[in-house]
């Protein structure tokens, strides 16, 4: 290919054009996940998908000619612009469209490398399926309401209550299938207690997993946790919401079938129900039993979380009876292996 036919010129112009325009969105989803978010692990993998892309693109034959043939005044594409590219609502706007232009950069240049080097094409379509990714878990942080349709397996840490140190057994609980956990400490001073939340919260999104406060949503805010569980008796879920936004996840604890239809409508994002069976973990004098899961399944249109007693062998029973998440505590955090209890729960559902 002869570097200096005008076709060949183009090319040099398109791929970039858009190596620039890859290389500045990757660097809007990595200020989003460094400054919006306060996350090192996602922050790690957006400035690793950025570099990875500079090299990929100064490895084509031609890299040394993109300043050379740069013509921004001469590209007939620089004065078009839709309204929609001057609105942004919301953070997670701004992620998606960066993620947009990043997607369909990638691809340009994974097609037009082909003409060079398949093999530098292949770093670019891989490039592409890191981006998505990196979007899915980005999205996930910025608006955890939405992440909840996808947890399955939910995990309360009570320090007293694991067998071993809290913080392994937490990570061990992760490591087995765990998509959320709820920090449950109701007598630490506050000071430890966000610092375990803020332990807690690091931990879980470098699992990808959402992370939940029992009762405190002042601090569930400065720790950087997902939301927030109140039980029946604690701060009322419109004073909740006021603390921690319009964003975060709010759950309660519900016993009865009038309890959880008087829950929904408090603007909750789920309804624990429990508990579902007999359970050491927070013994009740009333135990709400399948049929009320079925009972509030049939009325709520919210998702629900079912606790209480719940194992391998009974996890698919609640299931099909309404829940949608199944929360254990003592079923996990109190097992000789506390991966291999969250494994055999997870792999029941």
């Amino acid at each position: 290919m002869d570097e200096n036919q005008p076709s060949t010129i183009r090319l040099v112009r398109l791929l970039d054009a858009n190596f620039n325009r890859a290389r500045e969105a990757a660097r809007v989803l990595e200020d989003a996940a460094r400054f919006l978010l306060d996350d090192a692990s996602l922050t790690e993998a957006a400035k690793t998908l950025r570099h990875d892309l500079t090299t990929a693109a100064l490895a084509l034959p031609v890299a040394g000619r993109f300043s050379l043939h740069r013509d921004t005044p001469g590209d007939v594409g620089t004065v078009m612009t839709t309204p929609a590219e001057a609105l942004r609502s919301t953070g997670a706007a701004v992620i998606n469209a960066a993620f947009g232009r990043l997607s369909e950069a990638l691809r340009a240049l994974e097609e037009y490398s082909k003409l060079f080097d398949p093999a530098i094409a292949s770093q670019f379509k891989q490039l592409r399926y890191n981006a998505y990714t990196l979007h899915t878990r980005l999205v996930r942080r910025l608006q955890p309401k939405a992440a909840l349709s996808r947890i399955r397996l939910y995990v309360l840490i009570t320090a007293d209550l694991c067998r071993g140190d809290w913080l392994t057994v937490a990570e061990s609980a992760l490591a087995g299938g765990a998509d959320a956990l709820q920090l449950r400490e109701k007598s630490l001073p506050d000071g430890e207690l966000l610092r375990r939340a803020q332990t807690l919260a690091a931990l879980c999104h470098r699992y990808d997993a959402l992370f939940i406060l029992n009762d405190r949503p002042d601090i569930a805010v400065v720790a950087g946790a997902d939301g927030v569980h109140v039980g029946q008796d604690d701060l009322p879920v419109a004073a909740v919401r006021r603390i921690i936004g319009p964003d975060l996840i709010i759950g309660k604890s519900t016993h009865t079938l009038e309890q959880a239809l008087a829950a929904a409508a408090e603007g909750l994002t789920y309804i624990a129900v429990g508990p579902i069976f007999p359970t050491a973990t927070k013994p009740h004098n009333h135990v709400a039993g399948p049929e009320t899961l079925r009972q509030v399944a049939a009325q709520v249109n919210l998702p629900l979380v079912a606790i209480g007693g719940i194992t391998p062998g009974n996890a698919r029973d609640i299931l099909a009876a309404g829940a949608q998440t199944l929360a254990v505590c003592q079923a996990v955090i109190a097992q000789p292996d506390a991966k291999a209890a969250a494994a055999a729960i997870k792999a029941a559902i």
